[in-house]
């Protein structure tokens, strides 16, 4: 938006300050896992598929990191789709205290990694299952590659909603307290303060979507960010679903984003983080907004264990909405 409204500074503002804070605890965890590799035992084996898990357990532990042995399975950049488990991962769950997983279709060589695990008191935590009917069916809408399915097919992407993330910490944390009881104080006070950032962010992506001049998502990509847009009631409009594997659209596809672009007036077009961009300029050459921009917004799903020492899940989700407040201009 040209002019920016005092309310819209006010949200950039309020950004501004959580980047911050961010920035600090990122700083803080960064010591604390130097700390941790000192430590010759864990007192809780905590393993995670993906990285927002990772990062909200790291939250949660906070200064009590060294307490843990905690893993990022799928710490390689490997997309959460297309990840098979390798014997050292499955020996790394069966010994764990702690085991998360989203618990989707992607997520279906789980059952036979739990088996035969060797800790029976195990605690597991599936994402799908704790939010139980806060879980959507993947959906197909107008102009979007694939047919309707016979049987529903759920969206894996929980942890893109930060309403969402809000319940999952609570069990997390739940968990983190019955595993180790003698510092539940100091998880449940770690609790308390990570939802207060995760309200904070919640309210400063209300105020950027409501004061936005468009309302409308036009994605040259797969579309993981149902949970997001339902959240803030946005509309999109997408080649594939959040969880396709095709990467080629077709011709009919590609002339129905172009249009949507002319009819919304679009000057961007989004994509996901991983992949090219290809599509997303294919469909803007063959629009009348031959200068649109390609943006990104970062779905979370091949964080590496590299680049999860420098950012956070909230870090991650400041950078979206500072995106989205540009592509909705």
């Amino acid at each position: 938006m040209k002019n920016i409204s005092k309310i819209a500074k006010s949200v950039f503002a309020a950004a501004a300050v959580l980047f911050m804070l961010v920035a600090i605890n990122s700083s803080l965890f960064a010591k604390t896992k130097k700390a941790d590799k000192k430590s010759k035992t864990a007192k809780v084996s905590i393993v995670t598929t993906i990285f927002p898990q990772y990062d909200w357990v790291r939250q949660l532990l906070g200064d009590k990191n060294q307490n843990a042995e905690l893993t990022l399975l799928l710490g390689n950049g490997v997309d959460l789709h297309s990840y098979q488990p390798s014997i050292q991962d499955v020996a790394k769950i069966s010994t764990a205290d702690i085991f998360i997983f989203v618990g989707g279709e992607s997520d279906g060589w789980v059952k036979d990694a739990l088996r035969n695990a060797k800790n029976k008191e195990m605690i597991v935590l599936n994402l799908m299952e704790i939010l139980g009917d806060k879980v959507k069916e993947e959906e197909i809408v107008e102009g979007m590659e694939g047919e309707e399915e016979e049987e529903a097919e759920y969206d894996e992407h929980v942890w893109l909603s930060l309403k969402n993330a809000k319940v999952i910490c609570e069990k997390i944390t739940e968990a983190l307290c019955q595993k180790d009881s003698k510092n539940a104080a100091t998880y449940q006070n770690n609790l308390s303060e990570y939802l207060a950032q995760l309200d904070e962010l919640d309210w400063v992506y209300s105020a950027v979507i409501n004061n936005a001049s468009k309302d409308t998502l036009i994605f040259g990509d797969r579309f993981p960010f149902r949970y997001l847009v339902d959240d803030y009631n946005l509309n999109y409009y997408a080649a594939f679903v959040g969880c396709s594997a095709e990467t080629e659209a077709s011709f009919k596809t590609v002339i129905f984003l172009a249009n949507k672009m002319d009819e919304l007036d679009s000057n961007y077009i989004f994509k996901i983080e991983s992949g090219d961009d290809k599509l997303a300029k294919t469909i803007i050459q063959n629009s009348g907004k031959k200068n649109a921009q390609v943006l990104i917004l970062n779905s979370m799903q091949s964080v590496t264990s590299k680049q999860a020492e420098a950012t956070s899940y909230i870090k991650i989700m400041i950078e979206n909405v500072q995106t989205l407040q540009k592509g909705l201009e």
